[in-house]
């Protein structure tokens, strides 16, 4: 096999140094990983493209000359897609046809696999909890249909007006429990995918919430129009735009700026398979932010910091587009939140 496609086909980046610590070689991961083109990447002195990597330079030198190999730990680097991550970096001594010592390292993303055991245990647990949920609302749904019905009747009963805007309170909050209930249950029935522009449905949900969009708050669109068709569940997919979109106008209160945006990205890993290529749709407001304590728990059952919220939009968000292959992540500081929807685009469900 050819050793540059062989390189070429690996999730770790690779990228070779010559004796003066020059870049000879990166494969397609570290193309990703750090945003350059191998050709850019060629003669460039390695601290330039991996910055993080300056004070490591005697590290560098000491395996070279000492032919041992040697990884730096939890390094800190710039990537790409403008994020930072973790990384280890293995130093692999070789020699090269003109007897010249070598380097080649290997990044391995440590946020990456922590992201898919996240995966795994974010789906592992809201299927758990639907289990809970769907239990618990059948003990409820049974005695709230016998409130209603018992208030429906007392209200044909009675001439009592003062009466009536007492069952009309028990009508109505037994209405409100009975919504509630059938959210925390979740998606239900089985998807209807077909091919769909990835954009028609985002069009759909910027139209649906424009129409009670206060003036005040602005509406940015930022499209790809070279994305490919998809195939998916119309509806789920609506479903999941509108939550994150009315999620960040909940959390402008009235005044501040919305932006979503699509793109493409290359060789992306989602639950421990590597894809080719994913879609991804990037819904961002300039609020104040997700407290830092929630942020690691957003996506689970019954988590809000509202005071109104039920904590189900986002894990149902979640779970739909698991459903799809996919996978939402998020990102927030003050003045910024970022939730990205990752969609494959690479496979058929």
């Amino acid at each position: 096999m050819d050793p540059d496609l062989l390189l070429s086909s690996l999730n770790t980046a690779i990228v070779c140094v010559d004796d003066t610590l020059r870049i000879t070689y990166t494969n397609t991961a570290g193309e990703v990983l750090f945003g350059v083109s191998a050709r850019q990447c060629r003669g460039q002195p390695l601290t330039r493209i991996v910055p993080s990597l300056e004070s490591h330079q005697p590290h560098l030198q000491w395996a070279q000359t000492e032919g041992t190999i040697y990884t730096l730990h939890e390094l800190h680097l710039g990537t790409g897609t403008g994020s930072s991550s973790r990384v280890d970096v293995t130093l692999t001594p070789f020699t090269d046809p003109d007897t010249r010592r070598c380097l080649a390292l290997e990044f391995t993303v440590r946020d990456q696999q922590l992201r898919i055991a996240r995966d795994i245990e974010m789906r592992s647990q809201y299927l758990a909890n639907r289990d809970m949920f769907r239990g618990l609302a059948h003990e409820i749904k049974n005695p709230l249909g016998g409130l209603r019905g018992a208030a429906q009747l007392l209200e044909r009963e009675s001439d009592n007006s003062d009466l009536h805007q007492f069952t009309n309170v028990i009508i109505r909050e037994a209405d409100r429990l009975q919504k509630l209930v059938d959210g925390m249950l979740g998606p239900r029935g089985e998807q209807e995918c077909r091919w769909i522009s990835l954009h028609e449905p985002i069009e759909h949900v910027c139209t649906l919430i424009s129409t009670n969009l206060p003036e005040s708050i602005v509406l940015r669109r930022d499209y790809d129009p070279s994305i490919p068709d998809i195939l998916a569940d119309r509806e789920q997919l609506i479903q999941v735009v509108f939550n994150l979109a009315t999620n960040a106008i909940e959390v402008l209160e009235n005044t501040g700026e919305i932006t979503i945006r699509t793109r493409t990205q290359r060789r992306f890993t989602i639950g421990g398979v590597q894809h080719r290529l994913v879609a991804r749709i990037d819904i961002i407001d300039n609020g104040p932010g997700i407290p830092a304590d929630l942020l690691p728990r957003i996506f689970h059952p019954l988590v809000t910091a509202r005071a109104d919220g039920t904590g189900m939009g986002l894990p149902i968000a979640q779970y739909l587009i698991q459903e799809h292959g996919g996978r939402i992540e998020c990102d927030s500081r003050s003045g910024r939140t970022v939730f990205s929807v990752f969609f494959p685009l690479d496979t058929d469900l």
